[in-house]
């Protein structure tokens, strides 16, 4: 309740107004999708998860949970399947804070993340944000992206394509709302974006894809990816996105070794890293 005062010849009169309710709320739960065996990336790979492996310095699930809770997340949901006890030690470790549960996917080996993604279909309820566990990125970017409300419409993160670039990419209307998804490039003129693999989706969107994950679950396309299930909705507009650009400069995705050496580059070690390696090597 809002009072506001007015005086007039001594006398005190006190007005009450009840304040407008926003309906903005940020999104606190994540998706991380950590199921993978990473075999691009081998030997790095061969005794850890894709998502331990270090950029500049840092596990990229490190980097990623730092990211997170400082922007307000407080649980995490972890699909994990290869090597699921490392992940597990470490979120002990660096996770604390947060609640975090686990879903694991034990046929990890031979399916893709379409069957991940839909294995966490009972885990969670509330709105959520999507991200894929091979992404380094700059905070700040992940704002717009947790930004929920009784009416949302769901967010996915963009980037401008630049040849190192691969995977499926959106076209987006004046407004920047995505029209289609294509998993191939196209040959026309027309500007394509990049799907970064974040996505805010809200809890009403979420019960729309689980039935949509639940018919290719049903016909055993296991080996796919969520962006088919994705793209059959919004083709057919029962899913609508809003693009959140990223900037192209500012965030890697880490398949190959190749990868990793460029991300590197954006994402160099810092300096209080080196201090903490020489104190580590001085003890």
């Amino acid at each position: 309740m809002i009072k506001f005062e007015a005086v007039a010849s001594g006398h005190k009169t006190v007005f009450t107004e009840e304040p407008l309710m926003s309906h903005t709320k940020p999104v606190t739960t994540a998706l991380l999708l950590a199921a993978g065996t990473g075999s691009r990336l081998r030997p790095l790979t061969l005794n850890a998860p894709k998502c331990l492996t270090e950029v500049g310095g840092q596990p990229i699930l490190g980097r990623l949970v730092d990211n997170l809770r400082a922007q307000g997340i407080k649980r995490l949901v972890v699909v994990t399947g290869y090597l699921d006890h490392c992940i597990r030690e470490f979120l002990d470790k660096n996770a604390t804070g947060l609640q975090v549960d686990y879903v694991f996917n034990p046929v990890y080996q031979t399916t893709n993340n379409i069957y991940s993604l839909w294995l966490a279909r009972a885990a969670i309820q509330e709105s959520f944000v999507l991200i894929e566990s091979d992404l380094v990125f700059e905070e700040a970017m992940l704002k717009d992206m947790l930004l929920s409300s009784d009416n949302m419409t769901d967010k996915i993160a963009v980037s401008r394509l630049l040849p190192w670039m691969n995977g499926t990419t959106v076209d987006l209307d004046d407004r920047n709302g995505v029209t289609a998804f294509h998993v191939k490039r196209g040959i026309d003129d027309k500007p394509k974006y990049k799907t970064v693999n974040i996505y805010s989706l809200s809890a009403q969107s979420w019960q729309k894809v689980i039935t949509q994950l639940d018919r290719y679950i049903m016909d055993e396309r296991l080996g796919g990816y969520y962006e088919a299930v994705f793209a059959d909705m919004v083709a057919d507009g029962t899913l609508t996105f809003d693009a959140v650009l990223f900037d192209e400069n500012h965030w890697y995705e880490i398949d190959t070794i190749a990868d990793l050496h460029q991300a590197e580059l954006l994402f160099p070690c810092r300096a209080t890293d080196l201090l903490d390696d020489d104190e580590a090597i001085a003890v």
